[in-house]
């Protein structure tokens, strides 16, 4: 085909050589092919031989308009022959531009090569190249009459602020966006109404019948309702378009911003505008204050400071342990200060990051074992061995192979008192703020006052060895080498009756553990059994473990089970699905705990190990990632551990209770003295 073809102009693919059809209109032979490499967008150099000395003269004029352009590998070329067609049939619709500045405006819808203009509608990024690119001409058959064809894009790698124009003998075609990168720039489209889009001027002479009605259109408009305003807007812009749309909407965004937490204090509601920003968290709090001055006082003022640590205080218990082991708590809530001055608002502000580094001070240790040790020796008379134990932030309540409880000072570590009265060695025990109750291997279950070490009730109803209780919300489970598990009704310590036995396991009941929804126990008959905590039913069995399960824990939907095959699982306990086995003991699994984070778990290896939960639970991570460290202090068999975010307390057959402090490690805060300080994103005004 032609070049001047009247039908459709040649695109020549830069990758394979292939020539492309595009829509072309009658009688306008503008064509565009792609050529080499051009240094401007709209060039190129000739595949072959020489250039026409009229295409030359019109690419030396063209140089002088165009912005600075990265063209990719192929670029293209406007082909004279084809451009005079099209200047010929378009000369009475153009308006020329000098040799000294770009062209200023095209007004008629007809001319060929033109994009919006409004850079408010138009994505910053790149324009990409391809291997194609694109006409469009007025057709007089394909499309109907004079209206547009469908127009496809120039991809282009460009990079400029300015709009990307070709002037051809003072001829204006318009090739890139206005004002800014674009990305995917769409040249033209025909729009759904049938009228196309043009390039309208930012700053046009407006005719005076213009004015005069736009001043009657506004008197009228003046005179309606609001609401009668309104419906009146609503239809005007029905009748609009896309573009004109875009337009509008970016005109109407900066009048619907409102600076809220400066205008709130002004008229009086600085309460509303200081509760707002209290729902930031630190990294926004922070950016808040660089607003402005305003913004500043109000985070101060309010003590937003203050606020973001209560509510942390509050929500976890990592922040809340923190707040009464260093002693800043005292500074929050409405508790007054030791000096009765209470701290301005950048006392909390620098506290801030404090906190965060012990935080992460304290998850790289558990990571990395990094701990101190303090130890218990329990000193027992006749057989040596701590079976069971429980703690708080004042004492260590423990249950020993020697028949006895013993109570310990847990910042001294002294024995403050005895509980005598079980005639076999105590395997189980859990206490509240009001009453300890244990178990033990004389087949009783005794109830105690946490604070004065009274014996106050004896329940006897196993037969054997009681091997595990728990306790909570009026309700008491317990569990017996009998093979049954005890289900009791607490009124008070000593106002405890015996509701249900739940009888399915065909070997001793190790451990049992319950809430509100489900009890669940664990038999060394491999199984764990679910049961209904309401109406005490069977509910289902869960099977894996290939032989005895030694302990529990249930939560949520969480259950975490370890066994003498010296495995760990874990299941869902409402599909009964195994999830995880963890494998890594060389013992009989004797105790296990897990909270949010991590499970920690006991052996009758010696050996103590730290999993990540949170990676357990991802089917995604490899095995051999799942146990963070492990932990050798102990001589003998763990049989018994509970942790928090700070520490483990466990005890074992060698006659010894171990704390480890994984908050106050010596060795970290000696190197901690010899580092320099951490730098922290944290901007201080």
């Amino acid at each position: 085909m032609p070049r001047g073809s009247a039908r459709g102009a040649c695109v020549r693919g830069g990758g394979g050589g292939r020539e492309a059809q595009v829509p072309a209109c009658a009688g306008s032979g503008l064509a565009l092919r792609e050529g080499a490499a051009p240094a401007r967008l709209g060039l190129a150099r000739p595949r072959s031989g020489t250039m026409d000395p009229a295409e030359a003269v019109l690419q030396e004029k063209a140089l002088k308009f165009m912005p600075r352009i990265h063209m990719p590998k192929d670029g293209f070329q406007l082909t004279s022959s084809g451009y005079q067609a099209w200047l010929k049939q378009n000369s009475s619709e153009r308006e020329d531009c000098s040799n000294d500045e770009p062209p200023r405006k095209i007004i008629p819808e007809k001319n060929s090569l033109r994009q919006h203009e409004h850079a408010q509608n138009i994505v910053p990024g790149k324009i990409k190249h391809t291997s194609w690119a694109f006409l469009n001409m007025k057709s007089d058959d394909s499309i109907g009459g004079n209206q547009p064809a469908l127009w496809s894009t120039v991809n282009c790698d460009l990079t400029y602020n300015s709009c990307a124009r070709l002037c051809l003998n003072q001829e204006t075609v318009c090739l890139g966006s206005t004002a800014m990168k674009t990305e995917n720039c769409v040249a033209k489209t025909k729009l759904a109404n049938g009228t196309s889009s043009m390039i309208v001027p930012k700053q046009r002479k407006l005719s005076a019948s213009y004015e005069k009605e736009k001043e009657l259109c506004v008197k009228y408009f003046e005179q309606w309702s609001e609401s009668d305003q309104v419906e009146f807007v609503e239809h005007l812009i029905s009748q609009m378009c896309h573009y004109q749309h875009g337009h509008i909407n970016s005109y109407l965004k900066p009048m619907l911003q409102r600076d809220f937490i400066t205008a709130l204090p002004a008229r009086g509601l600085d309460h509303i505008a200081e509760n707002i920003l209290s729902y930031l968290d630190a990294k926004s709090l922070c950016a808040a204050e660089l607003v402005c001055k305003e913004w500043y006082r109000v985070t101060s003022d309010g003590m937003l400071w203050k606020k973001l640590i209560e509510r942390m205080v509050r929500t976890d218990s990592l922040w809340r342990g923190l707040a009464e082991r260093r002693g800043w708590g005292q500074y929050l809530f409405k508790n007054k200060p030791p000096d009765g001055n209470a701290p301005p608002n950048s006392f909390y502000r620098a506290l801030y990051p404090k906190i965060i580094q012990d935080i992460e001070t304290i998850e790289s240790n558990w990571r990395c074992g990094r701990h101190s040790l303090q130890r218990i020796h329990c000193r027992s008379e006749t057989s040596k061995g701590v079976y069971c134990l429980q703690y708080d932030d004042q004492k260590i309540v423990s249950g020993l192979r020697d028949n006895t409880i013993k109570i310990w000072d847990k910042n001294t570590l002294e024995c403050k008192r005895i509980l005598t009265g079980h005639t076999g060695s105590v395997l189980c025990l859990q206490y509240d703020e009001r009453v300890i109750i244990t178990g033990s291997s004389d087949s009783t279950v005794r109830v105690w006052d946490v604070n004065t070490g009274e014996m106050l009730n004896t329940l006897i109803h196993h037969c054997e060895a009681v091997l595990h209780l728990r306790f909570n919300n009026g309700m008491m489970v317990t569990c017996s080498k009998d093979r049954s598990i005890a289900v009791w009704d607490m009124a008070s310590p000593t106002d405890i009756t015996l509701r249900r036995v739940l009888v399915g396991h065909r070997a001793a009941v190790n451990v049992v553990d319950f809430d509100d929804k489900y009890i669940v126990s664990a038999s060394g008959d491999r199984t764990i059994k679910v049961w209904n905590t309401s109406t005490c039913e069977f509910v289902r069995t869960l099977n894996g473990h290939k032989r005895g399960i030694a302990c529990l824990q249930y939560r949520d939907r969480l259950v975490v089970s370890g066994s003498s095959d010296n495995t760990i699982r874990l299941w869902d306990i409402e599909c009964g699905a195994c999830l995880r086995v963890l494998e890594g003991h060389e013992e009989l699994v004797r105790c296990i705990r897990f909270d949010n984070k991590r499970i920690v778990s006991g052996a009758y290896d010696g050996k103590i190990k730290v999993w990540d939960l949170v990676a357990a639970l991802d089917p995604r991570a490899p095995a051999g990632t799942l146990c963070l460290r492990t932990l050798v202090e102990h001589s003998g068999r763990v049989f018994r551990l509970q942790f928090d975010e700070f520490q483990i307390v466990s005890s074992s057959h060698d006659d010894t209770i171990l704390i480890w402090d994984f908050l106050n490690d010596p060795a970290a805060q000696a190197e901690s003295t010899r580092s320099p300080s951490r730098t922290y994103t944290y901007i201080s005004r």
